[in-house]
């Protein structure tokens, strides 16, 4: 085996493993935050009014029992009709996230069943209103199994 057949292996060798490179950069999947995420950045000036209006009265609390996430809205809002979202958004991974309505009782409880929630790490947006204000909170979330 002279150099010139070693040239050649180390050529083909060469093409081989950039060919390999570039299928597996293909086939890597990256998940944005939003598919929509420019449109949505245009319309953070109401998630800063929504969290500003959302400091001004207590807090946003969430809490676990064994089979039940529960989220307890700001008692200055108990009693009155709320209408939002609430968004359980997983950076991981984008296919487990959850958005459901904003489905408080009288006392203001939201109550979302563990077993529907397929990851651990989230951080769960409220987005909400009440009457002409709006409101916006975040907060992080680790779900125990």
């Amino acid at each position: 085996m002279n150099w010139g057949h070693k040239l050649t292996i180390v050529f083909v060798g060469f093409a081989v493993l950039i060919g390999t490179l570039v299928y597996k950069c293909t086939q890597q999947k990256f998940d944005l935050v939003s598919e929509d995420y420019y449109t949505q950045e245009l319309k953070y000036q109401d998630k800063i009014d929504g969290s500003k209006a959302a400091s001004e009265i207590s807090a946003v609390a969430i809490s676990q029992t064994t089979d039940n996430i529960i989220i307890q809205m700001p008692e200055e809002l108990s009693g009155l009709s709320l209408k939002g979202d609430v968004w359980l958004y997983c950076a991981s991974k984008a296919a487990d996230d959850i958005k459901l309505p904003l489905l408080a009782n009288g006392n203001g409880i939201m109550e979302i069943d563990k077993k529907k929630i397929p990851g651990e790490n989230y951080t769960v947006k409220l987005s909400w209103s009440s009457g002409n204000t709006q409101y916006y909170k975040e907060l992080p979330l680790i779900i125990s199994r």
